[in-house]
């Protein structure tokens, strides 16, 4: 089911499964870019035969409608409803303490500096569908928009083939403040919101995961607009020791396995024993596990157990995956979590699944993947804004940086520099 495998002896093959994880886009790069070319070209026509080909539906009209927002409103079970609202109010109070404040310094007398936050006023949220609804992820994405203060939020996500959206999802845009939502998947999605449609505004920004097609869609929008992460299948990686629970272990590994057959799910720890129990109540927990067939998949192709010599070897090899997920369950975590620099979100303790961070914790599920852990950070308020620079000079600040502009400026050939400083004191040379 899945292989376990010595770290000091890891075979090629092993190794590629562990860290050539990211999305192979070449082979369908041209297919994409005919699809965006297309959108740009035909606009809302091209939508609708793209939606038919690729969803199976033909839409009449391509922007959910107030009456499919009360439908969804009448239907949704209220369970569902409440957590929702659990997870907006967590999502809200970890993100509001996000929104930068100014803070100005004095580099020198008379001279103050500092940065002024500014939202990015036109962004696009994606949320994939097809093996599932996700309105968690409407959450994880509007939350952070709407505290930024993006005045023009809007959100595509695939429909079925009756033509609707889940009621969830709807709720969830509805409760978030998101009232644009688009019946629009895959790379024609991307499309439509980076070069603008008759009916889909053109957006400054694009955020949300999805598959490798929405993915190579979103690197090629760029630099049409901006991207949030390079985010592919969802991947999850365990330091564990002998005081970890193995079924804790199992089912952790399990619940991201059942993403999708390409999400990888590793467990790395100097314990025999425990790499042992895991494995086998892994095959216990599938029995029951309503998307074993996918799972298992993930599991065999994806998957694996790296024993390592002790926990400091488990913490360097995770910082080189530098993983979308990190669960540290060890008898002392946050010295093993001192040791990690390369990881998107954090999960410290027993008690501390993955699962709780993709719908309770308040933090953000929308992560860097394949490694871009290393270079990206979590989708958070700054990602839907940027700080911009201030400076303010009295004359006396300005006359005692004279010295220094003109000494720099003069030395790199630009003396209109220095003029533009020394001309407020002694007028125009």
């Amino acid at each position: 089911m899945i292989r376990v495998v010595q770290h000091e002896t890891l075979s090629e093959e092993d190794r590629s499964v562990l860290f050539a994880r990211g999305q192979p886009l070449d082979s369908i790069g041209p297919g994409v870019q005919e699809i965006m070319d297309a959108v740009r070209a035909g606009g809302d026509d091209v939508l609708r035969t793209l939606t038919e080909r690729f969803d199976g539906v033909r839409l009449a009209g391509l922007q959910v409608s107030p009456e499919e927002f009360d439908e969804a409103d009448r239907v949704l079970d209220l369970d569902v409803r409440e957590a929702l609202v659990r997870e907006l109010e967590a999502v809200r109070t970890f993100h509001e303490a996000q929104l930068p404040q100014p803070q100005p310094v004095e580099t020198a007398a008379g001279v103050q500096s500092w940065r002024e936050w500014r939202p990015i006023e036109r962004v696009g949220l994606y949320v994939p569908g097809g093996r599932g609804a996700y309105p968690s992820s409407v959450v994880m994405l509007g939350v952070p928009a709407v505290i930024a203060g993006c005045s023009q939020v809007v959100l595509c996500t695939p429909p079925s083939r009756d033509g609707s959206v889940p009621a969830a999802t709807l709720v969830a845009a509805k409760i978030v403040g998101i009232h644009r939502v688009f019946k629009l998947g895959g790379s024609q999605a991307i499309a439509a919101m980076a070069f603008g449609t008759q009916t889909v505004p053109k957006v400054d920004k694009l955020f949300g995961a999805g598959n490798s097609y929405v993915t190579a869609a979103k690197l090629l929008a760029f630099p049409e607009c901006s991207i949030d992460v390079p985010a592919g299948p969802s991947e999850l990686l365990i330091i564990a020791d002998d005081t970890a629970e193995a079924a804790w272990i199992a089912a952790d590994l399990l619940s991201d396995a059942e993403h999708g057959p390409d999400s990888p799910a590793v467990l790395v720890t100097p314990s025999i024993g425990l790499a042992e129990r895991v494995t086998q109540e892994i095959e216990r927990q599938l029995e029951t596990l309503p998307r074993r067939d996918i799972a298992r998949e993930a599991l065999q192709a994806h998957g694996r157990i790296v024993l390592t010599r002790d926990l400091d070897c488990a913490a360097q090899l995770a910082d080189e995956y530098a993983p979308e997920h990190l669960e540290i369950i060890c008898e002392a975590p946050r010295r093993i979590l001192a040791l990690i620099s390369n990881a998107a979100s954090i999960f410290l303790g027993p008690h501390s699944p993955n699962a709780a961070g993709d719908y309770a914790t308040g933090t953000n599920h929308v992560l860097p993947t394949a490694g871009y852990a290393r270079t990206f950070a979590a989708v958070s308020v700054e990602s839907f804004g940027r700080l911009i620079q201030v400076q303010e000079l009295s004359a006396e600040g300005l006359a005692s940086l004279a010295p220094t502009v003109g000494a720099l400026a003069r030395e790199e050939g630009l003396e209109g520099h220095a003029r533009a400083v020394e001309t407020r004191f002694r007028g125009a040379q």
